[in-house]
Parts: structure tokens; C-alpha cells; sequence
């Protein structure tokens, strides 16, 4: 048999259900997996095996009772660690949380955990979730397993580069400016952000977010073929009283046409050849599936849209933020901070308001827009990905990174999904394109990111290139 460490999420799932294999041989299969490749690339920073096996074992008694264990059967999938899981520190990669030890699971990993899924480690990601590259002074630094000049993304790269290299088949994410789906592109697999209120969020480790935080951060999947995520978004999304943003809403929603537009240049975006041709060769994919796909010129205000995630963001708690940031000392965060203190020093004292209103009218356009198309093509990003540590070469590297992920920062603003999915590499090098959909239709993105994986995305799992 096929190493089970190299098996999609579901086929796993199914072998485990009908008896074909255990959980446990499932679970062992992980561990050795993580311990052979994991100390080249950094990407799970902690992990207890004799827990992993109790968790496998359990899923085997429900297995040999007759029993449906879910979904997720015995699948071993990764918990980033700005997200709680109990008895782990919700680190955030940051030094002033090592010891910040949950008592309590987040809504999305109990709904794991009711799945069947067996939680195989904590996934690395930057200081304070802050940058789209990973590396941090508690855990230190994340490399990706296509190539370890290339940034494994952020701020779930661990994450990421953990599913890419063959460790755990899904991972649990975050995403509030393209940290699911940077990771997912830049390691060369898929990562889907879920419509606010889709999958439950609350980490009673730590202190209410901020408004801006709670209506654009997203938690979902990370994994390697577009079935994987539907079912790890099915797993996730179950109701949690402890998140009053949760919405009730089916994850199929109405039969809608197959038509689908192309932007290559959303709001004047400059991008790489290769992600144009990257954008293009997935419309014919759409069209060679039976799409109707048009290229249209630009979207509703996108520099907008962006530009009121950012301040939604910085304009609630940023004095905090640079408080902690100094007392930790990460030169990664410390670069964010610095560049965005002049934006935040011209911000009025009523931003917050101002720009939920503003975020009102944008959410009504790009609803409009998608009405008119119920599928999105843009880039993920204007760039392949980035050489590591981009953002730290100076003030031209950091504008440079910012002006590329355009596409991503502005959604979260809408509260939108996204999807980012692989499509092929350029060299060593991945790229792929980020599909979007109507609040609550993440089944569009899944049946468009599936037309375009049948057409051919990079292999994976891999073995780390050195």
C-alpha cells in the first residue's frame, strides 16, 4: 500500500471507516513522517506522539463499535498556534505568550475533534500573525519544501509547508489579510478563507478581539486537493455558541450558472507575466470544463476595499500593538510596526466608524459584481512568491511585498471567501490563481478550484529540497 502519510484527507478517511487500515497505523505513519522531514523545514514546533496515538485509538474503538467516527476519520491534521488547543501555549510566536497555555479548544478544533480528526502538532506562524513570511524569536524559522529560498508564506506557514511536505493531510488556518491562502500559494498546494461567520472563532486564552479583527479574520483549511478542503470546511464549520458571528447558512447554496470572470489587474495591479499566464491558462481550464469565462477590466474599488482592511486594522489598538511588539523584539513584527506609524498617525479619531460605513457600500458593489459573475478569477498575488525575508530589505522590499498582495488584503474588508489554488511551477517555483464567491458561497470557489485542479497542479506531497 501507498505510504498513508501521502494519502488525500478522504481516501484516508474512507480506509479508516471501512477497516482497510487503522488510525493508529494512520497516526504512526504521521509521527514518522513529521519526524523525518520536520527538522528540515521547522514547520510543526510541537507535538506529544503518545497523545497523538490516545487520539487515534479512540477513533479505532468507534471504528471496531460500528460506529461512524465522521468525517475526518483518524486524519491527522495540524492547529496553528494562534489558535487554541488544549494543553498547548497559544504562543502566537511571540515571547510574551510562551507559557499562555489554553485550557480549552477553540470552536474549530472541537469541530475537529468531532469530525474524527486526530491533531497532530502546532504549526508555526510569525510574531503576532503579521507577516506573510514565517519566522519568529520563540520557534524560529519556517522553510519552504519546494524551495528554501522562497518564503513558506504567512502567517500560516507552517502550516502550510507541513501539508505541502507530507505532514498531517489538512491544516487548520487563519486568515485576515491572505494567511491561508499566501501559505497555500507559495508552497504549492490549496488553502481556502471561509465567508465571515462561517467556521466559529473564539480563543478564551486571550482578551476579545478588536472589531476589525472579528469581522475579517477567517479560520479554514489548508490541504492538497480541493476535496480535502470541502470536507475539512464541512469538519470546521459546525455550530459554536461561543462565537456570536457564526451563521447557520448551508454550505450548498442554489445552482447558479457556470460563468466566471477573469481580472488581471484588479485596481491597476502590475503583475508578473508568469501570473498572467497563470490567470489565463485557468479560464481555458473553466472554459474546457463547460464555464462561460470573461475578462473584465477591474473590480469595484479594490485599492478601497483594501485601504479599509488596513484601517480597520490599524485603527483599534495599534499603541498596544507597538508595545508588545518592542517587548518582544522580533525585527519581522518591528518592520510592520515602523512602516505602518505614519498611516496610523494621519488616522482620524473616528476611523472605526468611518470605515464600517465605507466597508457598507464596498460590500454592496462587489455583491453586485457577484451576482453578475458568480466566480471571481484574480491573482493571489502580482508576484510568484517571494524571496524569504523580502519585507526586511529595506523600505523598497516592504512596499514591494504590500503592493504585491493587493488581491488578498482587500477581501477580508467584505468579509468574503477566497480560495487559492496551485496550478502549476514556474522551475521550482509555485504558482496558482485566487478564486472568489459570494458571501456564504464557498461551494462555487470549491467547483471552480476543482475544474482547475483536474487540469493538472504540482505534485504533492513532496520531500523538502534542501
Amino acid at each position: 500500500m501507498t505510504d498513508l502519510w501521502r494519502l488525500p484527507a478522504t481516501e484516508l478517511a474512507h480506509l479508516i471507516r471501512t477497516r482497510k487500515v487503522s488510525a493508529r497505523e494512520a497516526a504512526e505513519a504521521a509521527l514518522q513522517r513529521l519526524n523525518a522531514v520536520n527538522p528540515q523545514i521547522n514547520a510543526i514546533v510541537a507535538h506529544r506522539p503518545d497523545w497523538v496515538l490516545e487520539q487515534a485509538d479512540q477513533v479505532d474503538k468507534l471504528v471496531a463499535r460500528g460506529e461512524d467516527p465522521g468525517p475526518l476519520a483518524g486524519v491527522p491534521v495540524t492547529v496553528k498556534i494562534n489558535t487554541d488547543q488544549a494543553g498547548f501555549a497559544t504562543t502566537n510566536g511571540t515571547r510574551l505568550q510562551e507559557n499562555l497555555v489554553a485550557h480549552a479548544n477553540s470552536p474549530a478544533v472541537d469541530n475537529l475533534l468531532r469530525a474524527g480528526a486526530v491533531l497532530l502538532g502546532r504549526s508555526n506562524a510569525p510574531t503576532f500573525a503579521l507577516r506573510w513570511f514565517t519566522s519568529n524569536l520563540v520557534h524560529g524559522a519556517t522553510r519552504n519544501p519546494r524551495n528554501p529560498s522562497l518564503t513558506p508564506g504567512g502567517s500560516s506557514g507552517g502550516a502550510a509547508a507541513a501539508v505541502a511536505a507530507g505532514i498531517g493531510h489538512l491544516a487548520l488556518g487563519t486568515d485576515i489579510g491572505g494567511s491561508i491562502r499566501y501559505p497555500a500559494y507559495a508552497c504549492g498546494i490549496h488553502g481556502l478563507r471561509p465567508t465571515l461567520g462561517r467556521v466559529p472563532a473564539y480563543n478564551a486564552s486571550s482578551p476579545e478581539r478588536a472589531i476589525g479583527a472579528q469581522l475579517m479574520s477567517s479560520t479554514g483549511p489548508i490541504g492538497r486537493t480541493i476535496e480535502d478542503l470541502r470536507v475539512g470546511l464541512l469538519a470546521m464549520s459546525a455550530r459554536d455558541l461561543r462565537d456570536p458571528w457564526w451563521v447557520p447558512a448551508p454550505l450548498e447554496g442554489p445552482a447558479m450558472p457556470l460563468h466566471a470572470a477573469i481580472c488581471l489587474r484588479p485596481g491597476g495591479l502590475q503583475i508578473a507575466k508568469e501570473v498572467e499566464a497563470a490567470l489565463l491558462d485557468a479560464g481555458r481550464r473553466l472554459a474546457d470544463a463547460g464555464w462561460k469565462v470573461e475578462e473584465i477590466e477591474d473590480t469595484p474599488m479594490i485599492r478601497e476595499a483594501a485601504e479599509v482592511q488596513e484601517r480597520l486594522w490599524l485603527g483599534d489598538g495599534f499603541a498596544a500593538l507597538v508595545e508588545a511588539v518592542a517587548r518582544d523584539g522580533d525585527p519581522g513584527a518591528h518592520a510592520v510596526v515602523e512602516a505602518s506609524r505614519a498611516k496610523v498617525a494621519t488616522l482620524p479619531a473616528d476611523v472605526i466608524s468611518r470605515e464600517l460605513v465605507r466597508r457598507t457600500t464596498l460590500t454592496r458593489q462587489w455583491r453586485e459584481l457577484l451576482t453578475r459573475y458568480p466566480v471571481l478569477l484574480l491573482p493571489v498575488s502580482a508576484e510568484l512568491p517571494f524571496p524569504d525575508d523580502l519585507d526586511l530589505q529595506g523600505e523598497e522590499g516592504f512596499r514591494r511585498v504590500w503592493e504585491a498582495q493587493l488581491p488578498m488584503r482587500a477581501l477580508p474588508a467584505m468579509g468574503l471567501p477566497g480560495l487559492a489554488v496551485s496550478t502549476g511551477l514556474v522551475g521550482s517555483v509555485p504558482v496558482g490563481v485566487q478564486i472568489v464567491a459570494a458571501h456564504y458561497r464557498e461551494d462555487l470557489c470549491l467547483l471552480a478550484g476543482k475544474a482547475i485542479e483536474a487540469r493538472g497542479t504540482p505534485p504533492s506531497p513532496i520531500d523538502p529540497v534542501l
